[in-house]
């Protein structure tokens, strides 16, 4: 199965936010603490430029604290600004905001404005009813629950633009295609759940089988994961007619990998980052190399 998932919204909320970065002091990205590369949107590298930038590994109470460390480790050798954060974390809380104000120099004429970006189901709403110390976002488990851009007044100096979450138009990395759909960024009704629930089994077991284990009673080692996840559909009731129901299966071990049933679990390392592409040679490059496989070797022309 490819998993591709863009809709229709998606596509004007990308011309909203690259209309509204125009007038934006500083950029709040979030990601999640379990998968930063993949839910990292490529997309907004070239939309922010370089307007200050803090980025915020969210939902860091689900995601293996060493591995989370990890990336820290990771983005910061980049020269990125980033920090760790789940919803109980007051410190880190009150330290958000004048991290970055502190970046933006003051307005006479208007407030800063920050912006928070982020692709679905990545905590955007939370974050922001925390920051706002009000409801003022729609919360919800399900992704693209926000579908307009709205602006949310802090105080008297400071203005957050939220967005709805955006994906790219093409997931082409389909191994971090299939992280971002176990993570719950892609809507369940977009994807098969047996794949999904059974590319999730995979990487439990290569990285945390100690989970199934505990979980469901199971014995990984040396196990097919597409055994492993029948066995959980029989132990759990997915059954139909003639076996296990592998829909239902994959569901089950979703729900309990999205919330926290299996323990802290990441789904990808630094490591995992494909290298880049080669660039493509540019026609001048292109030219000269012909002509140095068209020119008379020396050889050739002392034999003429």
């Amino acid at each position: 199965m490819t998993i591709g998932w863009y809709p229709g919204h998606m596509h004007k909320a990308r011309k909203d936010i690259t209309q509204a970065l125009q007038q934006v002091d500083a950029v709040i990205e979030i990601v999640d603490a379990r998968l930063p590369y993949a839910s990292e949107n490529p997309l907004l590298n070239t939309l922010i430029g370089n307007k200050p930038r803090l980025r915020i590994l969210n939902k860091a109470d689900l995601a293996d604290p060493h591995n989370a460390r990890l990336w820290l480790t990771h983005y910061r050798a980049l020269g990125i600004d980033c920090v760790l954060f789940d919803k109980e974390d007051q410190a880190t809380l009150r330290a958000i905001l004048p991290r970055l104000v502190a970046q933006v120099p003051e307005r006479s004429k208007r407030a800063r404005r920050l912006m928070i970006v982020g692709i679905p189901n990545v905590g955007k709403s939370t974050l922001i009813n925390l920051l706002a110390g009000r409801k003022i976002a729609r919360v919800g488990n399900e992704p693209a629950v926000t579908k307009a851009r709205q602006e949310i007044r802090l105080t008297e100096d400071l203005v957050l633009l939220d967005t709805p979450g955006i994906l790219w138009p093409r997931l082409d990395d389909q191994a971090a295609a299939y992280r971002l759909a176990i993570s719950g960024a892609i809507r369940n009704t977009a994807v098969e759940l047996a794949d999904v629930g059974l590319a999730a089994i995979t990487l439990i077991q290569q990285r945390y089988p100690q989970a199934l284990r505990d979980r469901y009673q199971v014995e990984p080692e040396g196990e097919e994961p597409v055994h492993l996840l029948e066995a959980i559909g029989r132990k759990r009731g997915a059954l139909v007619r003639g076996g296990v129901d592998f829909t239902k299966a994959g569901e089950i071990v979703l729900n309990d990998l999205r919330s926290g049933k299996l323990g802290r679990i990441s789904l990808e390392l630094p490591a995992d980052i494909p290298p880049p592409e080669p660039a493509e040679p540019s026609a001048s490059e292109e030219s000269n190399e012909t002509a140095v496989q068209h020119a008379p070797d020396q050889d050739d022309q002392r034999r003429e």
